[in-house]
């Protein structure tokens, strides 16, 4: 089995490494969710420390609050403007782009049929494979708790732009980024052993598609070689940003769109993990702390308290799962245009290699 390269670390000189294990880590973050306040940052250089992952503090109140109109503005700031510290810093990392200027190419809401309401409103969606949706802004600070620089790269985000004051601001869905289009995609699936019909993101929202580097930032030059990701494959030509935990969707039913701070933790830990192990799975790029109180039954007894609120951004070639062509097809002909297209999109951007064998067979066989 091949060997795969650990997680690069960077760390603020302000937090100490300590020794521990996921299990204490996700322990500590769960008792400090019980009783409701914020994580205290070093507890996040633990997570740094054991994933090769950068914490940082979100700096006072008064210190992002002052950068919140900066950051909806970011679009509009010239390239020759001054930096952030941190962006001047690492001016000279090839490929890799500040924030504004992730070139983002947003396939998935360009070729296939979406949802013609607007309306942020909970409801039944046919004929369309998502629904156009904006994050919902926390009303508390956003804070950053711990990002990864191996994503970030792999984005071919310079690191430390995740220090920025803007940065925790679009992460937590507060501010908006130049180039992206925002959805939730609408998909079926089973829940309890029963087909549940129509499910969606109800508390996720894809800010689109980053076209990836040239050259994957990544320790071995083996192409396909992407901790994380099926060896041998051709490495993935563009990354989808998703928010999880930034507000309701018309998927969201009964639900309030969030998320808490404790199982945001877990999710950073584990996809982090299980990508280090050379599990194929999603990746995460930050968990970033809204400010916000969630209201949350933790154990499912009627005991719900207030617990901290956090965001998510996951990161994978695709979040199309089975349940995005089984919904369609659950509902018949009417929608069984939408299996074939939906069909036809995944394979030529996520398998071209099976394109010229799908054209042979559609030549020979028109009914297929």
């Amino acid at each position: 089995m091949q060997r795969l390269s650990r997680p690069t670390f960077s760390e603020p000189s302000h937090h100490r490494s300590m020794p521990c294990s996921v299990g204490s880590l996700l322990a500590a973050g769960r008792r400090v969710a019980v009783a409701g306040k914020a994580l205290h940052t070093p507890l996040c250089a633990v997570a740094a420390a054991r994933m090769g992952h950068a914490s940082m503090r979100g700096g006072s109140g008064s210190q992002v609050s002052m950068h919140r109109q900066r950051a909806m503005a970011s679009a509009a700031s010239p390239a020759g403007q001054q930096a952030p510290q941190a962006v001047a810093q690492s001016a000279t990392a090839g490929d890799l782009k500040r924030l504004e200027d992730l070139p983002w190419d947003n396939s998935f809401v360009r070729e296939l049929p979406g949802d013609p309401e607007r309306k942020n409103v909970v409801r039944q969606v046919t004929g369309a494979l998502y629904s156009r949706v904006h994050p919902t802004p926390p009303s508390g600070e956003p804070r950053v708790v711990a990002y990864s620089r191996q994503v970030a790269e792999l984005i071919g985000l310079q690191p430390l732009e995740c220090e920025r004051p803007e940065f925790g601001l679009v992460m937590a869905g507060a501010a908006g980024l130049p180039g992206t289009e925002p959805y939730a995609q609408c998909y079926g699936g089973h829940q309890f052993g029963q087909w549940a019909g129509q499910l969606g993101d109800g508390r996720a929202i894809t800010l689109g598609e980053v076209a990836a580097p040239a050259a994957p930032q990544q320790a071995s030059s083996t192409p396909g070689d992407t901790p994380g990701y099926i060896p041998g494959a051709p490495p993935p030509a563009r990354w989808e940003l998703q928010l999880k935990g930034a507000g309701k969707t018309p998927y969201s039913r009964r639900a309030d769109g969030r998320a808490v701070l404790r199982s945001s933790i877990r999710e950073y830990v584990a996809s982090e993990a299980m990508a280090a192990l050379g599990v194929p799975t999603t990746r995460a790029l930050c968990c970033v702390a809204t400010g916000d109180q969630v209201l949350r039954d933790m154990f499912y007894n009627g005991d719900a308290k207030w617990e901290p609120g956090a965001v998510v951004c996951r990161v994978a070639p695709s979040f199309v799962r089975f349940g995005t062509f089984q919904l369609p097809a659950s509902r018949g002909q009417g929608e069984e245009a939408l299996v074939r297209t939906l069909a036809d999109y995944v394979i030529r951007r996520h398998f071209p290699r099976l394109a010229p064998r799908l054209a042979t067979a559609a030549t020979a066989d028109p009914a297929t």
